[in-house]
């Protein structure tokens, strides 16, 4: 630990008694559920999948962290609320953080500081930034006991905005800043990330949507080949380009469509009987759903519509969808397509709750790194969630609050000989569910 400290500090008395506050209590910890953190991460193996994506290019006689190492360090402070690479350098010295990693909490050597961690966030290349991404996508396909029959991916855009001279950073008039646009591709039956990718601040062209969706069904099918893969996303992804990749390659489609005044026309017979009935019975609202066959002008051939159409006394709503999938347009609108809403929960997540848009790095490609690592950190807090056991109500909580109830406790640390004892606060709320995952976690590790 660093030997310089605070000087001690007194506040008001408490029955007649002196309070005096000092941070010399030695060997503790804030984040007791690093414990918890570690597990999962040994559990799952992330840091070292993503390490073998990368070539070390440090003389290894000469180096006293390695790369698995410092990716857990990082990846550690993100998930307990430390996003900034900042932080390490007071953290290096935190007695559970080293445990976590692999290091003696007394007797091991201080973890990285600030600088080495932002050279390992400027160190791998454009290849090796791929190469880091693609591994998430094997880390989400090797997460399943067995390959599903059906799997509906949802791709969405969310805005990152920048406060400096970030190569990429685009200005966007929608959302009036400077600001990255990072693809978010997520499989919302299981809340698991699936990929994560920085681009600039403008809406995708059809050209980068159909990349982004041949290169990860491509990369899945290499884990599940015989599994019926679906893309669901809103009307920037109902491109045609990507929507003819995906008939030519097996693969469905269900994207929001923008109305116009053809729609409009080609469900005017719907929409003014649903008018009428809603009329005819005096009810606030009303819904009905058609589906029809319809090409845009840029389409090289008429796909399915759905169309949603709700009549109100403020007047009528209508709402579009174009897919390749079979079935009725009540089930294909309001099961398959509205849950697409899902997605924007599992951003806010990725984004509000672990800091991922804290992409300050000069360069497109570090920037990208700390995408990686941030997912990487949102694979440990659910996965640490899902250990939760389903009697507690931690186990649907989001992330912050996980943080604050299993992660945000105090921990003394002793390290013997033989033995490291951690000792936990005697009362806290959470010691039932903390022990059960705990011991279910470790038990799960081979």
């Amino acid at each position: 630990m660093p030997d310089d400290m605070l000087p001690n500090f007194d506040l008001p008395a408490v029955r007649r008694k002196k309070l005096t506050v000092g941070f010399d209590g030695g060997h503790l910890s804030s984040d007791g559920g690093l414990l918890l953190l570690r597990e999962t991460e040994r559990r799952l193996g992330i840091a070292n999948r993503l390490a073998s994506a990368v070539r070390d290019r440090r003389d290894q006689s000469r180096i006293d962290h390695q790369l698995p190492e410092l990716l857990k360090t990082r990846i550690f402070a993100i998930a307990c609320g430390y996003e900034d690479a900042n932080d390490l350098d007071r953290l290096r010295h935190d007695p559970l953080l080293k445990l976590a990693v692999g290091r003696g909490p007394e007797s091991g050597e201080a973890l990285c500081s600030q600088s080495t961690m932002s050279r390992l966030e400027n160190m791998p290349s454009k290849i090796e930034a791929a190469r880091l991404t693609a591994a998430l996508t094997d880390q989400f396909c090797v997460s399943f006991p067995s390959a599903p029959e059906d799997a509906i991916f949802d791709i969405d855009d969310t805005v990152d905005e920048v406060h400096g001279g970030q190569q990429l950073s685009f200005w966007n008039a929608h959302y009036y800043c400077r600001c990255f646009l990072p693809i978010h591709v997520y499989h919302v039956e299981s809340g698991k990330p699936v990929s994560m990718i920085l681009r600039e601040g403008k809406t995708p062209k059809g050209e980068e949507v159909r990349t982004v969706i041949k290169h990860l069904t491509r990369r899945i099918r290499r884990h599940w080949p015989a599994t019926r893969i679906t893309w669901r996303g809103d009307s920037h992804y109902g491109r045609t380009e990507a929507m003819t990749w995906c008939e030519a390659n097996a693969a469905g489609f269900i994207f929001g469509l923008a109305g116009n005044a053809v729609l409009d026309r080609l469900c005017r017979e719907v929409a003014d009987d649903l008018c009428v009935r809603r009329a005819e019975k005096g009810a606030e609202k009303m819904r009905a759903f058609t589906s029809f066959q319809y090409q845009a002008k840029s389409w090289d051939k008429p796909r399915k519509v759905v169309a949603r159409i709700e009549a109100t006394t403020q007047g009528l709503d209508i709402r579009y969808a174009v897919t390749s999938l079979p079935g009725e347009a009540q089930h294909l609108y309001e099961t398959v397509y509205c849950a697409r809403g899902q997605a924007e929960n599992l951003i806010k997540l990725h984004k509000a709750q672990l800091a991922s848009d804290r992409t300050s790095c000069h360069s497109p490609t570090a920037n990208q790194v700390r995408l990686v690592l941030h997912t990487a950190a949102y694979w440990l807090m659910l996965m640490l969630r899902d250990a939760i056991p389903a009697a507690s109500p931690l186990a649907k909580a989001e992330f912050t609050t996980i943080r604050i109830k299993l992660i945000k406790i105090a921990a003394r640390v002793i390290e013997h000989t033989a033995r490291i004892r951690i000792h936990l606060p005697a009362g806290c709320p959470e010691q039932f569910c903390f022990t059960r995952t705990a011991v279910s976690l470790s038990q799960a590790v081979p």
